[in-house]
């Protein structure tokens, strides 16, 4: 006996099933398309791996870095400073205190907490041979470039920071010297050192001061 199969869609169907078919598949299509949508929003919102670690703490291995030399790291999307003062650098700290808006950064841009930043020598350092400074002039956001050699600038000029924008100064504590647009030294970002060589910055000793923000930066 043979069996004819005929075309499904040659089938007769009822005019209410059909419209319950093709309102079933647009809800389905639509439900999809809301889904597929609302994913990438949601995951628009929910910050990434890379987000979460920028804005942690760092740590920074300053070992290899030489006497005179400075190196850059990143910290909640900022450049980091630190530069291996020299002796003689280091000397030329207190000399500045009359060419400086903030000799003894009474202002807010170093963490209340750090203690031993030896403020009234100016030295702005838990030790004094490795300065930590969040890289960006605080007039308008530019990025200063590190002009450690005396003389290079001006005649007087001790070395130090000069912003490239608008021609403010910082000597080689992140302290700005007068008569420059930079109403505030460059920020000193919370940080301790592990051992003598490691750094790590975006927190206190203690586990305090990841939260603290300076008053320009």
């Amino acid at each position: 006996m043979s069996v004819h199969i005929r075309d499904s869609s040659q089938l007769p169907i009822d005019p209410d099933a059909r419209r319950r078919i093709l309102l079933g598949t647009a809800v389905t299509m639509g439900t999809v398309g809301v889904v597929a949508t609302a994913i990438p929003f949601v995951d628009s919102m929910t910050p990434s791996a890379r987000a979460k670690a920028a804005a942690g703490p760092v740590e920074v291995d300053v070992s290899k870095l030489a006497v005179g030399d400075m190196m850059t790291v990143q910290w909640r999307g900022r450049p980091i400073w630190i530069v291996h003062r020299s002796k003689e650098e280091l000397a030329t700290l207190p000399k500045m205190v009359p060419y400086l808006v903030d000799p003894y950064s009474h202002q807010s841009q170093q963490p209340p907490d750090m203690g031993n930043l030896h403020l009234q020598q100016g030295i702005r350092a838990v030790n004094p041979e490795y300065l930590v400074l969040v890289g960006i002039c605080t007039h308008l956001g530019c990025i200063p470039s590190y002009m450690p050699e005396p003389g290079s600038v001006s005649a007087r000029w001790p070395g130090g920071f000069l912003c490239p924008c608008h021609g403010s100064q910082y000597d080689l504590s992140g302290r700005v010297l007068a008569n420059f647009p930079a109403p505030l030294n460059l920020p000193v970002p919370p940080y301790y050192f592990e051992t003598d060589t490691l750094i790590k910055i975006g927190v206190l000793k203690d586990g305090k001061g990841s939260e603290w923000q300076p008053n320009t930066w």
